[in-house]
């Protein structure tokens, strides 16, 4: 269940998701250099929106796609907040694939594997980097790229999976229709 994981704080500090228990949940893994980097923008407005409805954010950083996400996380944390006044808490940088992959990823993506990517302008795009990096990228629930986000019920459970292609209005949508 995902309230039995834990996640550290850009502070080091340990935060359980089990203190967001009755509340909805979006993962987030982001970067500061990626060209879906002003997701952040709705990112924000949706907290602003629905926190007090019961919306949590967990931005965790990552930098295994491409090296978006270069710098510390006090970097990171003061770029989100210059550029795009983000007041929902991030976490400490982190892997979401791979061994050093955080176990809520591993929940996550068991609970969510991939399905691909929606129409749009980004599909193809996406769809031929991923070739030329991985001849089975797409038969694996693996995280593709920056700002895949899943979101959690107030149950805890793991009800949508939006890659970073997808409509920021879907995943909105997704979120208000479980508040």
């Amino acid at each position: 269940m995902i309230y039995d994981y834990k996640v550290l704080k850009s502070n080091g500090e340990e935060l359980s998701l089990s203190d967001y228990k009755g509340k909805v949940i979006m993962v987030v893994n982001t970067a500061t250099g990626c060209g879906f980097t002003p997701q952040y923008a709705p990112i924000e407005e949706m907290y602003k929106n629905y926190h007090e409805k019961g919306l949590e954010i967990l931005d965790i950083p990552c930098n295994q796609f491409g090296g978006q996400a270069p710098g510390s996380d006090d970097e990171i944390h003061e770029f989100c907040t210059i550029h795009y006044n983000t007041t929902f808490p991030q976490m400490k940088k982190s892997d979401v694939n791979g061994e050093k992959e955080l176990p809520l990823y591993t929940y996550l993506k068991s609970q969510k594997g991939f399905e691909g990517f929606p129409a749009g302008p980004h599909k193809e795009l996406m769809e031929q980097m991923l070739a030329k990096i991985d001849p089975n990228w797409d038969k694996n629930p693996s995280i593709k790229w920056n700002f895949t986000k899943f979101i959690i019920d107030r149950n805890g459970n793991v009800v949508a999976r939006f890659e970073p292609t997808a409509d920021m209005k879907e995943v909105e949508d997704c979120i208000k229709s479980l508040l």
